[in-house]
């Protein structure tokens, strides 16, 4: 009976050398990934769908983690260590995994909403109202769109805008 059973870990890798850290660990042939969302670029001129990682500075491995695949994972350029609990690795839970997999394989963008809740200030980035400042007040529906309270000459509107439009304050 095998004991060493690969599983998934995660390794905190080096600001931005997630691409690095996953071609190192594939190159030692190991099963490496880190998931990306395709998200609207904010460039001055023009707009891109870019991918960018989900869990920026984590990369996952898949190993048996015996002692010499632990120390090779762990030797590898950018990695910083491995993500767990008491100095010991925490295998990443394989329903979890899948999920990240699956998210990474569509080509439909998603949008990171976690840190704008509502209340808080936000400016719009781009388009007619750039440079306004407001206040987040909801997701409309299942479209990519939301709207911001914005007080103008003592007065309160409502501006319905595209999600991506907005960064917080």
């Amino acid at each position: 009976m095998n004991i060493w059973v690969p599983r998934w870990y995660a390794v905190h890798t080096r600001n931005r050398f997630e691409h690095m850290v996953r071609d190192a660990l594939t190159f030692k042939h190991f099963e490496a990934f880190f998931p990306r969302m395709l998200v609207m670029s904010r460039r001055k001129d023009r707009r891109l769908k870019i991918k960018v990682p989900i869990l920026p500075g984590y990369v996952f491995v898949r190993s048996s983690l015996e002692p010499e695949d632990y120390l090779n994972i762990l030797k590898t350029p950018g990695i910083v260590r491995f993500v767990g609990f008491d100095g010991n690795p925490a295998p990443a839970d394989d329903v979890e995994m899948q999920s990240l997999m699956i998210l990474d394989g569509t080509d439909r963008t998603v949008q990171n909403r976690a840190y704008i809740n509502e209340g808080d200030r936000v400016r719009i980035m781009e388009g007619p109202l750039e440079g306004l400042i407001g206040f987040y007040s909801r997701h409309k529906g299942k479209t990519g769109r939301v709207i911001v309270s914005i007080e103008l000459l003592q007065r309160s509107l409502s501006v319905e805008i595209d999600d991506w439009l907005l960064d917080r304050i």
